[in-house]
């Protein structure tokens, strides 16, 4: 998936730059500990998948719930996916996306009245039906997806990513052409993906370009990409302090 030749808002540039430079406390004693994140590179290094989200994928994706536990902040109103089936999102293709790991808003995120003007929009969402703004039967409006693949495959992850937040970015788009206001989102990123193997991290933002009378278009615009092995580790944490900006 290409960047579209308009690209992104001005707003939508410097909300990636400090998603990028904005500091965020990291842990302590985890596998990227400074005395022990070679060996912990040298174990992964040829593992497979498991073994990769096993050592590290809480270390460049922080999960959102657990955050949210030790966390002041107003975090409590997102919901994680592990691996799920995006059952309740209308889809685009016959395979239906299922990232490794998602994000976006649980039920009690929105008001009583927010969810009666919904409510035709999405159906009986718990027997089912589906709708474009839920992914799961609990998660509303995902806006954040990380893929994990190992062998040199980081290029499948990064297109199952593009699948998944290209679903996430549509129910944006279709909320706000509801009320007749899909200009404002246009070119707007609307949701984020992560895909990264056992040294190297990719991050996008996904967008749409909404032009009156044609088909609504989907980008992807590509944010970060790096080795995070190289010059000792010093960029280990970018991800996971980029992810907790986003939340």
């Amino acid at each position: 998936m290409q960047e579209s030749p308009l690209g992104i808002t001005d707003t939508s540039k410097t909300l990636c730059v400090t998603l990028l430079e904005q500091h965020q406390a990291y842990p302590e004693h985890t596998l990227f500990r400074d005395d022990i994140f070679d060996s912990t590179c040298q174990n992964i290094r040829t593992r497979n998948e498991d073994r990769v989200i096993q050592y590290i994928t809480r270390l460049i994706v922080p999960s959102a719930e657990s955050l949210a536990k030790f966390s002041a902040r107003d975090t409590d109103i997102l919901i994680e996916s592990v691996n799920e089936g995006w059952n309740n999102s209308i889809p685009l293709t016959k395979t239906r996306p299922q990232p490794d790991y998602s994000v976006g808003f649980k039920r009690a995120a929105l008001t009583e009245s927010q969810l009666a003007r919904l409510s035709p929009f999405i159906g009986d969402y718990l027997s089912g039906d589906q709708s474009f703004f839920m992914s799961t039967y609990y998660m509303f409006f995902p806006f954040l997806t990380c893929e994990v693949k190992c062998g040199g495959s980081l290029d499948i992850a990064d297109r199952q990513n593009a699948h998944s937040t290209t679903l996430a970015a549509r129910g944006v788009v279709e909320l706000f052409r509801a009320v007749q206001r899909g200009d404002e989102v246009s070119r707007q990123i609307l949701a984020f993906s992560i895909s990264h193997d056992q040294n190297s991290v990719r991050i996008h933002g996904q967008y749409a370009v909404v032009e009156e009378g044609k088909d609504t278009k989907y980008y992807r615009h590509p944010i970060r990409k790096f080795d995070f092995m190289e010059l000792n580790g010093r960029d280990r944490w970018a991800a996971y302090q980029f992810t907790k900006d986003v939340y």
